[in-house]
């Protein structure tokens, strides 16, 4: 008798099951493979830490450990500012934007709000432009524009000193403090402040005479001279009738005659108005002249 063998081991399919093929051809695909590797871990690591801040009193030591940090870092001696320095000013006018920046100094360069302390030193009549930055060795740096007095205005409130622009620079007192600056008078004077000074420029001879310009009307200008002269100007092209009343004067010595005011208001009528002593002698001659 054969003896009796045991079964053959049944072969093994090469083939994978349904399941590990659509995970194969799934695993191939960019967009699965990015979310498994990167957006999955992300997930979970973003509701770990949102389940660990739920807690309110991790959120504020959380809070409290920033904060010690940033004021650690802050208040390193290398962000430290200790010294205000300004160019371009006055002595008088370097102490009083000292005074108006109100830094409580030493500070952190990080808590000093740059433009809004530039805005605080531009609010000072005297100041046409500031620059503001900080300097190596804790140092803030202040340049400074000064405006330059070229007028004086008699304002309905005092005696101001103007620049060319008609900016306010300065009160003063009393304007003999001032007397090397040309006078300006009236309401608008300041904001009229360019053509005075043209027509001061244009004034030639007539400046060491020149009393002062007065606004009148907020259109036109009159020129008060010495000997109680007043020249009236007319509200357009001011400065070419100044120039051609120049050119007359220089020919018949107009304004060294007995004369109160020439009028220029007309630029095809001047007139003349005479002195009371004048206008009398002028009546007898007129009166001798027609055997009156």
């Amino acid at each position: 008798m054969r003896p009796i063998s045991a079964p053959a081991a049944p072969r093994r399919d090469p083939a994978p099951s349904r399941w590990a093929y659509r995970w194969h051809r799934l695993w191939l695909t960019p967009l699965f493979r990015l979310t498994v590797r990167v957006f999955l871990p992300l997930a979970v690591m973003a509701g770990a830490a949102g389940l660990w801040l739920a807690d309110e009193g991790r959120r504020s030591a959380l809070h409290g450990i920033y904060a010690d940090l940033r004021t650690e870092f802050q208040n390193r001696p290398e962000f430290m500012v200790n010294l205000v320095a300004i160019e371009g000013a006055s002595p008088v006018l370097a102490e009083a934007i000292r005074v108006g920046l109100a830094l409580n100094l030493p500070r952190s360069s990080f808590e000093i709000d740059l433009a809004a302390a530039r805005a605080r030193v531009e609010t000072f009549d005297a100041v046409e432009r500031a620059d503001l930055r900080i300097v190596t060795g804790g140092v803030l740096q202040v340049t400074v524009t000064e405006r330059m007095p070229a007028l004086v205005w008699r304002a309905p409130d005092g005696v101001w000193l103007v620049d060319a622009g008609g900016h306010k620079v300065a009160r003063i007192s009393a304007r003999s403090l001032r007397g090397d600056l040309p006078l300006i008078a009236g309401v608008g004077a300041a904001q009229a402040a360019p053509e005075a000074m043209a027509l001061v420029q244009a004034a030639g001879p007539l400046v060491p005479r020149l009393r002062g310009l007065v606004r009148m009307g907020q259109r036109r200008w009159d020129l008060v001279l010495d000997r109680d002269q007043r020249i009236l100007l007319p509200e357009t092209n001011p400065v070419r009738a100044l120039e051609r009343l120049l050119a007359l004067d220089q020919a018949e010595q107009l304004l060294s005659r007995d004369i109160t005011a020439v009028d220029l208001r007309h630029d095809r009528r001047p007139t003349l108005r005479l002195s009371s002593g004048a206008a009398d002698t002028l009546r007898q001659v007129r009166l001798a002249q027609t055997g009156g």
